[in-house]
């Protein structure tokens, strides 16, 4: 299921003779979703590099012990084009359908994520263009508005690759791997295999050992390559 609202955004042009009757030095040039078109590739960048240190799953920061919870099992934030112009998109995975108020619930929460939360520190974070920076907002105090979307993800697609994860520059604690890689499993829908690894993990006899386990599992620097060997006769 997903959840579409909209973007919009200040652009700050790095050409100081930049005229438009709209442009504020100190506020920018204001942008709304089909403005923020021309910019997709790169907003949609700084989104995922965003959310890399935290697999960019905002249901661990729901404390609530209700049917949200129970039914929720991640909300991804990303962006995509719908109807002609770049909207906030909300990944949600479920393992059971949301009704009406439910769906309430979990708007009011992300909404609360996007204006307070991950979203207040988003905007913050300059987003170097071509000609620029964009400042991207998910929340706007007017016309703020999210709208389900039900679409069926193929078992195939959503399983048939291993998760990427980085390990240098990150917490070297075992457990903290672990549970990364666990998160990274379950958000991609193999639940089984975070399980597996855990327990495999836990019963290992060395640090290295489990980090190779944990590459089995997730693809990691560790990860062995499956570029295919050339064959010596190939070779001129």
């Amino acid at each position: 299921m997903k959840f579409y609202s909209p973007l919009t955004a200040e652009f700050f042009p790095d050409d100081p003779d930049y005229e438009d009757e709209s442009y504020n030095e100190y506020e920018g040039y204001p942008m709304d979703g089909h403005d923020l078109l021309q910019y997709a590739d790169a907003v949609d960048e700084a989104v995922k590099k965003d959310i890399a240190d935290f697999n960019g799953d905002l249901m661990q920061y729901y404390h609530e012990d209700d049917s949200v919870r129970s039914k929720v099992v991640s909300a991804v934030p990303s962006v995509k084009i719908h109807g002609n112009k770049l909207c906030g998109c909300l990944n949600v995975e479920l393992q059971g359908s949301l009704n009406e108020g439910e769906q309430a619930v979990l708007c009011d929460y992300i909404s609360g994520q996007y204006s307070d939360g991950w979203g207040e520190g988003f905007e913050q974070r300059d987003i170097r263009v071509e000609d620029g920076t964009l400042a991207v907002h998910f929340w706007q105090e007017d016309g703020f508005k999210m709208t389900p979307s039900f679409e069926k993800i193929p078992k195939q697609e959503k399983n048939s690759l291993r998760p990427k994860m980085q390990l240098i520059g990150q917490d070297g604690n075992i457990f903290a791997i672990m549970g990364r890689a666990s998160r990274l499993l379950k958000n991609a829908g193999q639940s089984d295999k975070a399980k597996e690894m855990c327990d495999r993990v836990t019963a290992s006899q060395s640090y290295s050992e489990a980090l190779n386990i944990v590459s089995e599992y997730v693809e990691t620097e560790l990860s062995p390559s499956h570029t295919p060997k050339r064959d010596r006769g190939d070779a001129r």
